[in-house]
């Protein structure tokens, strides 16, 4: 199910479809990929990522992946993967997977001491999934799609400002006092079989975005066998109070 070279993003996606009664596994040699119908590409440092895919020969392997029109989302760092398109600070020369048409700036937001939460109005989720109106976005050290092709589905914008903004862990400062947000970038994407997120779902005790991407992929995972596997509803080990104790944002 998952591209993890971050270990502990990967392991948090993994206990969110274990609440949704699904089991997921790390995918870490390209012939592993044979046995999924989906997959996801979590956070983490994507100059890292980038090495220890290559070092694994998983590139070539991603992409016929991406071709087969199994879901594939990334988050984060795994949005950066799937964008046709990466600028930003250490992203030339980073290798790609490529697939939805977009440019993502990578690092968007700036630095880890600049990571924050926000509110995201996320209409298309909610038409879906139900559920609260605004979705609480995670944002660490977190990239923006600045631009998208006629085929991009934006799912979720962010205001920013056009002068300097700082950035706290729970909200968004202004710097000068009459600055005013002028303009939003997209943070959210959809394109076919691919998702993708700047934000870190995995991070919260919301579920649905998980579930968003698990019914993209039910018609693949009928039709091929599948490392997802769905165990009759929630897992019983997951009672209520597992759930609170989970490493998440509340």
């Amino acid at each position: 199910m998952f591209f993890a070279a971050n270990k502990p993003n990967g392991s948090l996606n993994i206990l969110a479809l274990r609440r949704l009664g699904v089991k997921g596994v790390e995918i870490r040699k390209p012939e592993q990929l044979q046995n999924v119908s989906s997959l996801i590409i979590p956070g983490g440092e994507s100059t890292t990522m980038a090495k220890l895919a290559e070092y694994h020969n998983l590139f070539p392997a991603l992409r016929e992946f991406v071709k087969t029109g199994k879901p594939v989302w990334g988050t984060c760092a795994g949005l950066i993967f799937l964008a046709d398109k990466a600028i930003g600070q250490k992203t030339g020369g980073q290798e790609l997977i490529g697939g939805i048409d977009c440019t993502v700036h990578r690092n968007y937001f700036g630095s880890q001491i600049q990571s924050f939460e926000a509110e995201l109005s996320v209409p298309e989720l909610v038409s879906k999934e139900g559920g609260p109106e605004t979705f609480r976005g995670v944002f660490i050290r977190a990239p923006a799609v600045l631009e998208v092709g006629p085929g991009v589905e934006v799912l979720a914008e962010y205001p920013v400002s056009s002068t300097s903004v700082l950035y706290s862990s729970s909200a968004v400062q202004i710097q000068e006092e009459n600055a005013v947000p002028e303009k939003k970038v997209i943070v959210a994407v959809k394109q076919g079989n691919l998702l993708g997120t700047a934000f870190h779902p995995e991070l919260t005790s919301d579920t649905r975005w998980h579930s968003y991407f698990l019914k993209m992929g039910s018609e693949a995972q009928e039709e091929s066998p599948s490392s997802i596997v769905p165990v009759g509803g929630v897992d019983p080990s997951f009672n209520e109070k597992a759930r609170i104790d989970l490493p998440i944002y509340q």
